[in-house]
Parts: structure tokens; C-alpha cells; sequence
């Protein structure tokens, strides 16, 4: 299984930026998926999640109503795009598709969380 990211940068604050996910060695249709992040000396957190068919999503309360998940099954892709970014939001970015809670995961990662994880895309917002 394969989940790579891409999208990640340098931004200012206020600006957007878009992740974009492609999976491959999986029935992606199947799987919801999750993006998660980690900041240094900081814990992962899964901050947005959409069900398998792209119908429900879920996000933390710190991205709500700045990111938006959303899926194209016919590209096994999954995408979040991130608008009025801030410093806070600087982080390494993962896809990942997990198993706890149906795959609809946010919130901070438990050691050990089984699923699949992309390698990561670096998001860096600078004040």
C-alpha cells in the first residue's frame, strides 16, 4: 500500500494551500480517509476525515471551517484543501487511511494506530 502526498510548501499566514493524496495497492473506495499532521514536539493529530464515499467529513475544531477534505475514487485520491492558513498550522501532513472508528478518525493519533500512512508533505506558514 501507497499513500503519497504532495502539495506541502511555504506560505504565508492567510494564504491557501492544497494537499493532494494518491493511493495505490489499496480498494480505495473502501477505506475512509484521514489527514493528519505533526508539528514538532508535538503529537499527531488527525485534523479532517471523509467517509468512503465522500459524504460525510469530520474536522477538529482548530481547522473547521478553514480545510476541507474531499475524495475522487475514480483518481484514488484524497485532498485537503487548507485556506487562511496560520503559523499553528505548520506541520508534516499525512494521509492515512485507519482503522479505528470506521476510518473516520480526528483528533490526536494513539501509539501504535493501525492503518496505512503516507510519508508526508511539509507545510510551513511563516507570520
Amino acid at each position: 500500500v501507497q499513500l503519497q502526498a504532495s502539495g506541502g510548501g511555504l506560505v504565508q499566514a492567510g494564504d491557501s494551500l492544497r494537499l493532494s493524496c494518491a493511493a495505490s495497492g489499496l480498494t480505495f473506495s473502501t477505506y475512509a480517509m484521514s489527514w493528519c499532521r505533526q508539528a514538532p514536539g508535538k503529537e499527531r493529530e488527525c485534523v479532517a476525515a471523509v467517509s468512503r464515499r465522500g459524504r460525510t467529513t469530520y474536522y477538529l475544531d482548530s481547522v473547521k471551517g478553514r480545510f476541507t477534505i474531499s475524495r475522487d475514487n475514480t483518481k484514488n485520491s484524497v485532498y485537503l484543501q487548507m485556506n487562511s492558513l496560520k503559523p499553528e498550522d505548520t506541520a508534516v501532513y499525512y494521509c492515512a487511511a485507519l482503522q479505528r472508528d470506521g476510518g473516520l478518525v480526528t483528533g490526536l493519533v494513539r501509539p501504535g494506530e493501525s492503518g496505512y500512512w503516507g510519508q508526508g508533505t511539509l507545510v510551513t506558514v511563516s507570520s
